[in-house]
Protein backbone atom coordinates (compact mmCIF):
# COMPACT_ATOMS: atom_id res chain seq x y z
CA UNK A 1 0.00 0.00 0.00
CA UNK A 2 1.73 2.95 -1.20
CA UNK A 3 1.10 6.34 1.36
CA UNK A 4 2.77 9.65 0.91
CA UNK A 5 5.28 11.53 3.17
CA UNK A 6 4.75 14.80 5.23
CA UNK A 7 7.07 16.42 2.58
CA UNK A 8 5.56 15.15 0.20
CA UNK A 9 2.13 16.47 0.71
CA UNK A 10 3.36 20.23 1.72
CA UNK A 11 1.35 23.20 0.24
CA UNK A 12 3.35 24.68 -2.38
CA UNK A 13 3.77 28.61 -1.70
CA UNK A 14 4.34 31.53 -4.08
CA UNK A 15 7.15 33.70 -3.13
CA UNK A 16 4.59 36.39 -4.28
CA UNK A 17 1.11 36.63 -5.94
CA UNK A 18 0.21 35.98 -9.68
CA UNK A 19 -2.68 37.68 -11.55
CA UNK A 20 -3.71 36.89 -14.55
CA UNK A 21 -4.60 40.02 -16.69
CA UNK A 22 -6.22 39.32 -20.05
CA UNK A 23 -6.56 35.95 -22.04
CA UNK A 24 -7.30 35.86 -25.65
CA UNK A 25 -8.22 32.76 -28.22
CA UNK A 26 -8.38 32.18 -31.91
CA UNK A 27 -11.53 30.68 -33.77
CA UNK A 28 -11.53 27.06 -33.26
CA UNK A 29 -12.11 25.10 -36.33
CA UNK A 30 -11.26 21.18 -37.87
CA UNK A 31 -9.24 22.30 -40.04
CA UNK A 32 -7.92 26.06 -41.46
CA UNK A 33 -6.78 25.79 -44.89
CA UNK A 34 -6.32 29.15 -45.47
CA UNK A 35 -4.50 30.50 -42.39
CA UNK A 36 -1.07 29.69 -40.52
CA UNK A 37 -0.63 28.44 -37.47
CA UNK A 38 1.48 31.68 -36.14
CA UNK A 39 -1.18 34.08 -37.48
CA UNK A 40 -3.68 31.87 -35.12
CA UNK A 41 -1.62 32.54 -32.21
CA UNK A 42 -1.10 36.60 -33.48
CA UNK A 43 -5.20 36.58 -33.39
CA UNK A 44 -4.96 35.35 -29.83
CA UNK A 45 -2.45 37.95 -28.78
CA UNK A 46 -4.23 41.00 -30.27
CA UNK A 47 -7.44 39.80 -29.01
CA UNK A 48 -5.71 39.28 -25.69
CA UNK A 49 -4.58 43.14 -26.28
CA UNK A 50 -7.87 44.50 -27.16
CA UNK A 51 -9.17 43.28 -23.53
CA UNK A 52 -6.75 45.85 -22.07
CA UNK A 53 -7.54 48.51 -24.68
CA UNK A 54 -4.16 48.81 -25.37
CA UNK A 55 -2.02 47.99 -29.02
CA UNK A 56 -0.35 44.81 -29.13
CA UNK A 57 2.78 46.65 -29.55
CA UNK A 58 2.05 47.97 -26.18
CA UNK A 59 1.46 45.06 -24.99
CA UNK A 60 4.92 43.58 -25.76
CA UNK A 61 6.84 46.23 -24.22
CA UNK A 62 5.79 44.07 -20.89
CA UNK A 63 6.19 41.11 -21.56
CA UNK A 64 9.87 39.22 -20.17
CA UNK A 65 9.77 36.27 -21.29
CA UNK A 66 7.61 33.48 -22.61
CA UNK A 67 6.22 30.05 -22.13
CA UNK A 68 4.78 28.20 -25.35
CA UNK A 69 2.89 25.18 -25.37
CA UNK A 70 2.18 22.77 -27.72
CA UNK A 71 1.27 19.15 -28.34
CA UNK A 72 2.95 17.06 -30.94
CA UNK A 73 5.58 18.45 -33.47
CA UNK A 74 4.61 15.62 -35.69
CA UNK A 75 1.53 17.74 -36.67
CA UNK A 76 3.07 20.81 -37.98
CA UNK A 77 6.15 19.04 -38.78
CA UNK A 78 7.90 21.57 -37.52
CA UNK A 79 10.33 21.12 -34.57
CA UNK A 80 10.81 23.91 -32.19
CA UNK A 81 7.72 25.31 -33.27
CA UNK A 82 7.82 27.26 -30.43
CA UNK A 83 10.88 29.50 -32.04
CA UNK A 84 8.73 29.85 -35.07
CA UNK A 85 5.80 31.68 -32.93
CA UNK A 86 8.26 33.45 -30.98
CA UNK A 87 9.75 35.11 -33.92
CA UNK A 88 6.34 35.76 -35.84
CA UNK A 89 5.09 37.30 -32.72
CA UNK A 90 8.41 39.91 -32.42
CA UNK A 91 9.42 38.63 -29.14
CA UNK A 92 12.68 37.96 -30.11
CA UNK A 93 15.08 38.21 -28.26
CA UNK A 94 13.40 37.84 -24.91
CA UNK A 95 13.67 34.07 -23.41
CA UNK A 96 11.32 31.36 -24.25
CA UNK A 97 10.35 27.75 -23.70
CA UNK A 98 8.29 25.19 -25.13
CA UNK A 99 6.44 23.17 -22.77
CA UNK A 100 5.06 19.55 -23.58
CA UNK A 101 3.02 17.27 -20.99
CA UNK A 102 0.05 15.41 -23.45
CA UNK A 103 -3.20 16.62 -23.22
CA UNK A 104 -2.10 18.75 -19.90
CA UNK A 105 0.05 21.15 -22.28
CA UNK A 106 -2.14 23.82 -22.10
CA UNK A 107 -2.58 24.27 -17.98
CA UNK A 108 1.11 22.76 -17.63
CA UNK A 109 1.94 25.87 -19.82
CA UNK A 110 0.39 27.93 -17.06
CA UNK A 111 2.18 26.36 -14.48
CA UNK A 112 5.33 27.18 -15.46
CA UNK A 113 4.91 30.59 -16.19
CA UNK A 114 2.78 31.01 -12.94
CA UNK A 115 5.98 30.44 -11.14
CA UNK A 116 8.12 32.32 -13.39
CA UNK A 117 6.47 35.30 -11.86
CA UNK A 118 5.70 34.07 -8.76
CA UNK A 119 9.74 33.53 -8.47
CA UNK A 120 10.35 36.98 -8.97
CA UNK A 121 12.48 35.80 -12.23
CA UNK A 122 9.95 37.56 -14.95
CA UNK A 123 7.26 40.21 -13.63
CA UNK A 124 4.81 39.43 -16.85
CA UNK A 125 5.12 36.84 -19.25
CA UNK A 126 3.37 35.13 -22.33
CA UNK A 127 1.63 32.37 -21.84
CA UNK A 128 0.56 31.09 -25.29
CA UNK A 129 -0.51 27.56 -26.37
CA UNK A 130 -1.38 25.88 -29.85
CA UNK A 131 -2.73 22.72 -32.10
CA UNK A 132 -2.22 22.21 -35.77
CA UNK A 133 -4.21 18.84 -36.36
CA UNK A 134 -5.57 19.46 -39.80
CA UNK A 135 -2.36 18.51 -41.82
CA UNK A 136 -2.58 14.70 -41.55
CA UNK A 137 -5.70 12.27 -42.15
CA UNK A 138 -7.76 11.99 -39.15
CA UNK A 139 -6.52 8.26 -38.59
CA UNK A 140 -2.80 9.26 -38.55
CA UNK A 141 -3.80 11.89 -36.03
CA UNK A 142 -5.87 9.81 -33.85
CA UNK A 143 -2.15 7.32 -34.09
CA UNK A 144 -0.10 10.46 -33.41
CA UNK A 145 -2.24 11.18 -30.58
CA UNK A 146 -2.74 7.62 -29.27
CA UNK A 147 1.71 7.67 -28.64
CA UNK A 148 1.35 9.48 -25.74
CA UNK A 149 0.29 6.19 -24.21
CA UNK A 150 2.84 3.53 -23.09
CA UNK A 151 3.70 2.11 -26.53
CA UNK A 152 4.40 -1.11 -25.43
CA UNK A 153 1.16 -1.86 -23.31
CA UNK A 154 -1.33 0.50 -24.24
CA UNK A 155 -0.64 0.87 -28.43
CA UNK A 156 -1.55 -2.46 -28.68
CA UNK A 157 -5.18 -1.37 -27.59
CA UNK A 158 -5.63 0.14 -31.35
CA UNK A 159 -3.58 3.17 -31.42
CA UNK A 160 -6.82 5.31 -30.80
CA UNK A 161 -7.23 6.50 -27.39
CA UNK A 162 -10.86 6.14 -27.27
CA UNK A 163 -9.86 2.47 -26.98
CA UNK A 164 -7.42 3.18 -23.68
CA UNK A 165 -11.01 4.87 -22.30
CA UNK A 166 -12.85 2.46 -23.52
CA UNK A 167 -11.42 0.06 -20.82
CA UNK A 168 -12.15 2.80 -17.64
CA UNK A 169 -15.80 3.16 -18.74
CA UNK A 170 -15.88 -0.60 -19.05
CA UNK A 171 -15.18 -0.93 -15.37
CA UNK A 172 -16.48 2.07 -14.12
CA UNK A 173 -19.63 1.33 -15.57
CA UNK A 174 -19.55 -2.34 -14.38
CA UNK A 175 -18.87 -1.31 -10.72
CA UNK A 176 -19.78 2.22 -9.97
CA UNK A 177 -22.81 2.48 -12.70
CA UNK A 178 -23.68 -1.35 -11.45
CA UNK A 179 -23.82 -1.74 -14.84
CA UNK A 180 -27.15 0.05 -15.65
CA UNK A 181 -28.44 1.51 -18.50
CA UNK A 182 -29.50 4.17 -16.65
CA UNK A 183 -25.51 5.46 -15.83
CA UNK A 184 -24.90 5.23 -19.89
CA UNK A 185 -27.65 7.97 -20.26
CA UNK A 186 -25.88 9.70 -17.81
CA UNK A 187 -22.74 9.81 -19.74
CA UNK A 188 -24.85 10.73 -23.15
CA UNK A 189 -26.34 13.82 -21.36
CA UNK A 190 -22.72 15.34 -20.76
CA UNK A 191 -22.45 15.29 -24.20
CA UNK A 192 -25.77 16.82 -25.05
CA UNK A 193 -24.74 19.28 -22.35
CA UNK A 194 -21.62 20.44 -23.59
CA UNK A 195 -22.92 20.20 -27.39
CA UNK A 196 -25.63 22.32 -26.71
CA UNK A 197 -23.58 25.20 -24.38
CA UNK A 198 -21.22 25.11 -27.74
CA UNK A 199 -23.72 26.95 -29.51
CA UNK A 200 -24.04 29.76 -27.55
CA UNK A 201 -19.67 29.98 -28.10
CA UNK A 202 -18.97 31.61 -31.38
CA UNK A 203 -15.49 30.41 -30.78
CA UNK A 204 -16.76 26.71 -30.53
CA UNK A 205 -15.77 23.99 -33.06
CA UNK A 206 -18.93 21.61 -33.08
CA UNK A 207 -22.22 23.35 -31.65
CA UNK A 208 -25.08 20.56 -31.69
CA UNK A 209 -28.74 20.82 -30.47
CA UNK A 210 -28.73 16.64 -29.90
CA UNK A 211 -30.61 14.59 -27.44
CA UNK A 212 -29.58 11.94 -25.60
CA UNK A 213 -30.70 8.92 -28.05
CA UNK A 214 -28.79 11.11 -30.55
CA UNK A 215 -25.35 10.00 -28.64
CA UNK A 216 -26.38 6.88 -27.92
CA UNK A 217 -27.15 5.93 -32.11
CA UNK A 218 -24.21 7.65 -32.86
CA UNK A 219 -21.38 5.64 -34.14
CA UNK A 220 -19.69 3.11 -31.72
CA UNK A 221 -15.55 4.21 -31.67
CA UNK A 222 -14.65 1.87 -28.68
CA UNK A 223 -17.41 0.01 -26.87
CA UNK A 224 -18.83 1.52 -24.85
CA UNK A 225 -17.36 5.09 -26.61
CA UNK A 226 -19.49 5.97 -29.18
CA UNK A 227 -18.54 9.38 -31.49
CA UNK A 228 -20.01 11.81 -29.55
CA UNK A 229 -19.10 11.15 -26.09
CA UNK A 230 -15.79 11.97 -27.89
CA UNK A 231 -13.75 15.17 -27.21
CA UNK A 232 -12.70 16.95 -31.24
CA UNK A 233 -9.39 16.99 -33.09
CA UNK A 234 -8.88 20.62 -33.17
CA UNK A 235 -6.71 23.64 -34.95
CA UNK A 236 -6.52 26.82 -32.82
CA UNK A 237 -4.47 28.87 -30.37
CA UNK A 238 -5.14 30.58 -26.97
CA UNK A 239 -2.89 32.96 -24.50
CA UNK A 240 -2.90 34.84 -21.17
CA UNK A 241 -0.88 36.77 -19.90
CA UNK A 242 0.37 36.69 -15.94
CA UNK A 243 1.84 39.43 -13.88
CA UNK A 244 2.76 40.25 -10.45
CA UNK A 245 1.06 42.87 -8.71
CA UNK A 246 2.22 46.43 -9.66
CA UNK A 247 2.62 45.15 -13.36
CA UNK A 248 -0.89 44.09 -12.89
CA UNK A 249 -2.34 47.46 -11.77
CA UNK A 250 -0.02 49.08 -14.73
CA UNK A 251 -1.89 47.04 -17.50
CA UNK A 252 -5.58 47.57 -16.16
CA UNK A 253 -5.68 50.83 -15.86
CA UNK A 254 -7.64 51.71 -18.88
CA UNK A 255 -9.57 48.30 -19.02
CA UNK A 256 -12.74 46.78 -17.90
CA UNK A 257 -10.45 43.50 -16.97
CA UNK A 258 -9.62 43.26 -13.18
CA UNK A 259 -6.30 41.38 -12.19
CA UNK A 260 -7.43 37.97 -11.25
CA UNK A 261 -5.46 35.99 -8.53
CA UNK A 262 -3.65 33.14 -9.93
CA UNK A 263 -2.77 29.16 -8.41
CA UNK A 264 -1.70 26.54 -10.57
CA UNK A 265 -0.59 23.09 -9.07
CA UNK A 266 0.39 19.76 -10.95
CA UNK A 267 -0.01 16.09 -9.91
CA UNK A 268 0.71 13.01 -12.44
CA UNK A 269 0.78 9.67 -11.99
CA UNK A 270 2.22 6.13 -14.30
CA UNK A 271 1.51 6.61 -18.29
CA UNK A 272 0.52 2.96 -17.91
CA UNK A 273 -2.28 2.27 -15.77
CA UNK A 274 -1.99 -1.45 -14.55
CA UNK A 275 1.18 0.02 -13.12
CA UNK A 276 -1.13 2.24 -10.19
CA UNK A 277 -0.68 0.00 -7.15
CA UNK A 278 -3.54 0.42 -4.76
CA UNK A 279 -3.01 3.03 -2.09
CA UNK A 280 -5.40 4.58 0.74
CA UNK A 281 -7.42 7.48 -1.18
CA UNK A 282 -5.70 10.91 -0.46
CA UNK A 283 -8.26 13.26 1.55
CA UNK A 284 -9.30 16.51 -0.25
CA UNK A 285 -10.63 18.87 2.53
CA UNK A 286 -14.09 18.65 2.37
CA UNK A 287 -13.36 14.69 2.72
CA UNK A 288 -13.29 12.37 5.87
CA UNK A 289 -12.05 8.50 6.30
CA UNK A 290 -15.53 7.63 7.09
CA UNK A 291 -16.77 8.37 3.61
CA UNK A 292 -14.83 5.45 2.61
CA UNK A 293 -14.62 2.78 4.62
CA UNK A 294 -17.57 0.63 3.39
CA UNK A 295 -16.71 1.98 -0.45
CA UNK A 296 -16.44 -1.46 -1.38
CA UNK A 297 -19.79 -2.73 0.13
CA UNK A 298 -21.21 -0.18 -1.65
CA UNK A 299 -19.50 -0.42 -4.81
CA UNK A 300 -18.15 -4.61 -4.70
CA UNK A 301 -14.51 -3.81 -6.45
CA UNK A 302 -14.07 -0.41 -6.19
CA UNK A 303 -12.27 -0.02 -2.53
CA UNK A 304 -8.74 -0.52 -5.32
CA UNK A 305 -7.93 3.08 -5.93
CA UNK A 306 -7.04 4.60 -7.88
CA UNK A 307 -7.52 1.21 -10.20
CA UNK A 308 -8.81 2.05 -13.70
CA UNK A 309 -11.44 4.26 -12.37
CA UNK A 310 -10.23 7.21 -10.96
CA UNK A 311 -7.11 9.82 -11.46
CA UNK A 312 -4.57 10.31 -8.64
CA UNK A 313 -2.91 12.74 -10.78
CA UNK A 314 -6.15 15.18 -10.54
CA UNK A 315 -6.57 14.31 -6.64
CA UNK A 316 -3.17 15.86 -6.08
CA UNK A 317 -3.09 18.92 -8.35
CA UNK A 318 -6.38 19.50 -6.71
CA UNK A 319 -4.89 18.36 -2.75
CA UNK A 320 -2.51 20.90 -3.85
CA UNK A 321 -4.34 23.54 -5.92
CA UNK A 322 -6.57 23.63 -2.98
CA UNK A 323 -3.89 24.54 -0.22
CA UNK A 324 -2.78 27.11 -2.22
CA UNK A 325 -6.38 29.04 -2.78
CA UNK A 326 -7.54 28.32 0.80
CA UNK A 327 -10.35 25.86 -1.09
CA UNK A 328 -11.95 23.92 1.71
CA UNK A 329 -15.11 22.31 -0.95
CA UNK A 330 -15.13 22.83 -4.57
CA UNK A 331 -19.29 23.18 -4.44
CA UNK A 332 -19.18 25.95 -1.81
CA UNK A 333 -16.14 27.80 -2.34
CA UNK A 334 -16.18 27.90 -6.43
CA UNK A 335 -18.69 29.64 -8.89
CA UNK A 336 -17.76 27.87 -12.26
CA UNK A 337 -15.28 25.09 -13.33
CA UNK A 338 -13.99 23.96 -17.01
CA UNK A 339 -13.10 20.27 -16.72
CA UNK A 340 -11.25 18.22 -19.27
CA UNK A 341 -14.40 16.13 -21.07
CA UNK A 342 -11.58 14.09 -23.23
CA UNK A 343 -14.57 11.83 -23.11
CA UNK A 344 -17.84 11.84 -21.17
CA UNK A 345 -16.27 9.11 -18.77
CA UNK A 346 -13.34 11.27 -17.96
CA UNK A 347 -15.59 14.17 -17.44
CA UNK A 348 -17.69 11.55 -14.70
CA UNK A 349 -13.95 10.84 -13.23
CA UNK A 350 -12.96 13.83 -12.61
CA UNK A 351 -15.64 14.95 -10.80
CA UNK A 352 -14.92 12.88 -8.00
CA UNK A 353 -11.06 13.58 -7.92
CA UNK A 354 -10.97 16.80 -7.35
CA UNK A 355 -13.93 16.37 -4.69
CA UNK A 356 -17.04 18.09 -6.48
CA UNK A 357 -18.38 14.70 -5.53
CA UNK A 358 -17.48 11.81 -3.17
CA UNK A 359 -15.33 8.85 -4.71
CA UNK A 360 -17.83 6.23 -6.45
CA UNK A 361 -20.52 8.91 -6.71
CA UNK A 362 -19.63 11.17 -10.10
CA UNK A 363 -23.23 10.28 -11.45
CA UNK A 364 -25.09 12.34 -8.99
CA UNK A 365 -23.21 15.77 -10.48
CA UNK A 366 -24.75 15.46 -13.43
CA UNK A 367 -27.99 14.19 -11.92
CA UNK A 368 -28.65 16.13 -9.49
CA UNK A 369 -28.15 19.10 -12.08
CA UNK A 370 -25.71 21.30 -9.99
CA UNK A 371 -23.46 20.82 -13.30
CA UNK A 372 -25.67 22.84 -15.58
CA UNK A 373 -26.06 26.73 -15.68
CA UNK A 374 -29.65 26.25 -15.39
CA UNK A 375 -30.67 23.08 -13.15
CA UNK A 376 -32.74 21.52 -15.53
CA UNK A 377 -34.72 20.06 -12.24
CA UNK A 378 -35.47 23.02 -10.60
CA UNK A 379 -35.17 25.74 -13.46
CA UNK A 380 -32.89 27.67 -10.66
CA UNK A 381 -28.90 28.56 -11.37
CA UNK A 382 -27.05 25.74 -11.47
CA UNK A 383 -24.89 25.19 -7.88
CA UNK A 384 -21.55 24.75 -9.86
CA UNK A 385 -21.82 25.09 -13.76
CA UNK A 386 -19.34 23.04 -15.61
CA UNK A 387 -18.08 23.78 -18.82
CA UNK A 388 -20.51 26.30 -20.53
CA UNK A 389 -17.94 26.81 -23.10
CA UNK A 390 -18.86 23.43 -24.50
CA UNK A 391 -15.81 21.49 -23.32
CA UNK A 392 -13.62 19.82 -25.04
CA UNK A 393 -16.47 17.86 -26.44
CA UNK A 394 -18.35 20.73 -27.71
CA UNK A 395 -16.15 23.51 -28.13
CA UNK A 396 -12.36 22.10 -29.15
CA UNK A 397 -9.42 20.08 -28.08
CA UNK A 398 -5.90 22.00 -29.86
CA UNK A 399 -4.13 20.64 -27.38
CA UNK A 400 -1.71 22.43 -26.63
CA UNK A 401 -4.21 25.80 -26.36
CA UNK A 402 -6.87 23.61 -24.40
CA UNK A 403 -5.75 24.34 -20.82
CA UNK A 404 -5.41 27.74 -21.63
CA UNK A 405 -8.75 28.50 -23.47
CA UNK A 406 -10.14 26.68 -20.09
CA UNK A 407 -8.91 29.57 -18.34
CA UNK A 408 -10.00 31.98 -20.44
CA UNK A 409 -13.58 30.94 -20.18
CA UNK A 410 -13.16 30.91 -16.52
CA UNK A 411 -11.73 34.67 -16.21
CA UNK A 412 -14.71 35.79 -18.48
CA UNK A 413 -17.20 34.61 -15.92
CA UNK A 414 -14.93 36.21 -13.34
CA UNK A 415 -14.74 39.63 -15.12
CA UNK A 416 -18.52 39.40 -16.15
CA UNK A 417 -17.67 39.94 -19.33
CA UNK A 418 -18.96 36.38 -21.13
CA UNK A 419 -22.05 37.96 -22.66
CA UNK A 420 -19.54 40.67 -24.52
CA UNK A 421 -17.02 38.01 -25.53
CA UNK A 422 -19.73 35.57 -26.37
CA UNK A 423 -22.29 37.52 -27.86
CA UNK A 424 -20.70 39.86 -29.86
CA UNK A 425 -22.10 39.83 -33.11
CA UNK A 426 -19.50 41.18 -34.80
CA UNK A 427 -17.52 38.08 -33.65
CA UNK A 428 -19.63 35.35 -35.33
CA UNK A 429 -19.70 37.14 -38.24
CA UNK A 430 -15.80 37.21 -38.46
CA UNK A 431 -15.71 33.60 -37.82
CA UNK A 432 -18.63 32.93 -40.81
CA UNK A 433 -20.73 31.51 -38.23
CA UNK A 434 -24.39 31.65 -37.41
CA UNK A 435 -25.63 33.32 -33.88
CA UNK A 436 -28.53 31.28 -33.11
CA UNK A 437 -31.47 32.46 -32.17
CA UNK A 438 -31.92 31.19 -29.37
CA UNK A 439 -28.86 32.37 -28.22
CA UNK A 440 -28.58 31.96 -24.29
CA UNK A 441 -26.28 34.05 -22.32
CA UNK A 442 -24.59 32.00 -19.75
CA UNK A 443 -22.39 34.74 -17.58
CA UNK A 444 -22.64 33.17 -14.13
CA UNK A 445 -23.74 35.63 -12.13
CA UNK A 446 -22.05 37.11 -9.65
CA UNK A 447 -19.03 34.71 -9.77
CA UNK A 448 -15.78 35.11 -7.94
CA UNK A 449 -14.23 32.06 -8.22
CA UNK A 450 -13.36 29.62 -10.84
CA UNK A 451 -10.83 26.54 -11.28
CA UNK A 452 -9.88 24.29 -14.74
CA UNK A 453 -8.66 21.05 -14.85
CA UNK A 454 -6.19 20.18 -17.54
CA UNK A 455 -6.10 16.56 -18.25
CA UNK A 456 -2.73 14.15 -20.06
CA UNK A 457 -3.06 10.41 -21.42
CA UNK A 458 -5.34 8.29 -18.64
CA UNK A 459 -4.60 10.69 -16.09
CA UNK A 460 -0.69 10.77 -16.29
CA UNK A 461 -0.12 14.45 -15.81
CA UNK A 462 -3.42 17.00 -14.54
CA UNK A 463 -3.07 20.70 -13.34
CA UNK A 464 -5.41 22.64 -11.32
CA UNK A 465 -5.66 26.18 -12.19
CA UNK A 466 -7.77 28.34 -9.97
CA UNK A 467 -8.69 32.01 -10.57
CA UNK A 468 -10.51 34.38 -8.23
CA UNK A 469 -11.48 37.78 -7.66
CA UNK A 470 -8.82 39.32 -5.36
CA UNK A 471 -11.71 41.14 -3.33
CA UNK A 472 -13.01 37.47 -2.62
CA UNK A 473 -10.31 35.45 -1.31
CA UNK A 474 -10.65 32.42 0.81
CA UNK A 475 -7.39 33.41 2.51
CA UNK A 476 -5.51 36.36 2.92
CA UNK A 477 -1.46 35.91 1.54
CA UNK A 478 1.27 35.06 4.96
Amino acid sequence: MITFSEQQLKIPKLQRPVYLVTAGQSKFDRAFPDKRTEELCVDAFVMASNLLDMSAAELKTYIHSCYYGHFADHFGDQLLGESVIHDRLGLDPLGNVGVKTGGATGGSTIWEGLKAVASGYSDCVLVMGWERMDEVPTDEGNFLISCAADKDWESPLGHIYTGYYAVMAQRYWQIFGKSEESFRKTLAEIAVKHHGYARFNPYAQSPMDITVDDVLNSPVVAYPLRALDCCLMSVGAACTILCDEDTAMKLTANSKNKPLRIWCAAGSHTLRPADRRDMDIPLLPNETPDQYKDLGERFPGGDRYPGFTGFLAARIAAYYGYGMAGITDPTEDLDVVELHDAFTISDVQTYEDIGIRPYGEGRDYVESGDCYHINPNTGEPGKLPSNLSGGLIGCMHAVGATGIMQTFEIASHLWNRWEELHGDEQVWKAFDREKPEDWTNLQVKGAKRGMAISHAGVGSHVTSTILMDPDHLLKQDV
